[in-house]
């Protein structure tokens, strides 16, 4: 790999006025239940700019994934889309019909599994699962020049020539991830969403999917969206943050900034939680429960582990505001409303 993971988290470029890609106004996602809609995407915004990384964090259940397959349009029965825009170069996911969003998906929007064993048919070789991705798009190829193709993005991802004639059973964990990265990328799309793609990989390997990702953004200009709950990863890959909670955005920031000063009181949480190497420290436990998502509080959706909550945090909630350069934050602390 020509590309190594930065551990000086200062040299990310700053936010600018790149082209927007994807933009997500106001999008909602709820699951219907017997007892109640469960709000598990509740108005949340935010953009991704070309070529560049956005990492989505926050614990398991606030609604990264949900976020990610509403996207993809990919949100399975009970949930539902009920409200909101998701415009990909201009155009809106949301009124796309199915033949519409199957000509859009992995041509311009693609998805890197949390599961690759489980998304990789276990039946079929390496090369026939990209051919298929490629042909159903691109109808048939001459068989020399398919080989050619497959073979050139297998190196792309750091893989060697054999793994094409290879089922997935014979391949490693990080190998099996970088196939599924392979078949992201192989109708080059604007758009490639990780959904935790180093959650199940030790660290050795995870560093060596990282690396990939990188390399793969640096060489097509693609923009991605990193969904996952480790601060410490996201540090090294992504160029912003998007912070999520109970289903709503808290803050987004330039990631040099949001380490060197997190602003949302669950943000300065989360940095809190990774373990340090310099010095021993207690391990930062959250006080209190999150909410039952049917029956949000009024006021701010953290008001219940908040340790700087005030009567005005249980009456109004806080809006996603910009609070200084290219950073937005959902909390009273830092302005009036």
């Amino acid at each position: 790999m020509s590309v190594t993971l930065s551990h000086q988290i200062g040299e990310r470029r700053p936010a600018g006025t790149e082209n927007v890609v994807l933009e997500v106004h106001n999008l909602k996602v709820y699951y219907t239940t017997p007892t109640g809609d469960v709000r598990a995407v509740d108005d949340v915004s935010f953009e991704i700019r070309e070529g560049e990384i956005v990492g989505l964090v926050g614990e398991s259940g606030c609604g990264k994934t949900t976020t990610a397959m509403a996207i993809l349009r990919l949100v399975q029965s009970p949930g539902r889309i009920v409200g909101g825009q998701i415009l990909l170069d201009g155009q809106d996911l949301v009124r796309l019909n199915e033949r519409e969003l199957r000509e859009i998906r992995w041509t311009r929007i693609s998805l890197i599994p949390q599961g690759a064993m489980n998304s990789l048919n276990p039946v079929m070789r390496i090369k026939d699962q990209i051919g298929d991705a490629i042909e159903t798009h691109e109808g048939r190829l001459p068989r020399k020049e398919l080989q050619e193709r497959i073979l050139k993005l297998l190196a792309m991802v750091g893989l060697p020539s054999r793994v094409y004639h290879m089922y997935p059973h014979e391949l490693s964990g990080g190998m099996k991830q970088r196939v599924c990265i392979a078949m992201a990328i192989v109708l080059n799309p604007t758009l490639v969403i990780a959904d935790e793609p180093t959650s199940a990989l030790d660290v050795v390997v995870q560093r060596v999917v990282g690396e990939t990702l990188l390399e793969v953004k640096n060489r097509l200009g693609v923009s991605m969206i990193l969904i996952g709950h480790d601060m410490g990863l996201m540090a090294q890959l992504v160029d912003r943050i998007a912070v999520m909670y109970a289903g709503r955005l808290v803050e987004l920031s330039d990631v040099y900034s949001l380490f060197k000063e997190p602003l949302h009181p669950y943000t300065q949480l989360l940095i809190e939680s990774i373990p340090s190497i310099k010095e021993r420290k207690p391990l930062k436990l959250t006080e209190g429960l999150t909410h039952d998502l049917r029956n949000p509080p009024p006021g701010c959706i953290f008001q219940l582990r908040c340790p700087h909550v005030t009567d005005k945090c249980r009456e109004v909630v806080p809006p996603l505001l910009e609070v200084q350069p290219h950073r937005r934050v959902a909390c009273h602390l830092y302005y009036d409303v």
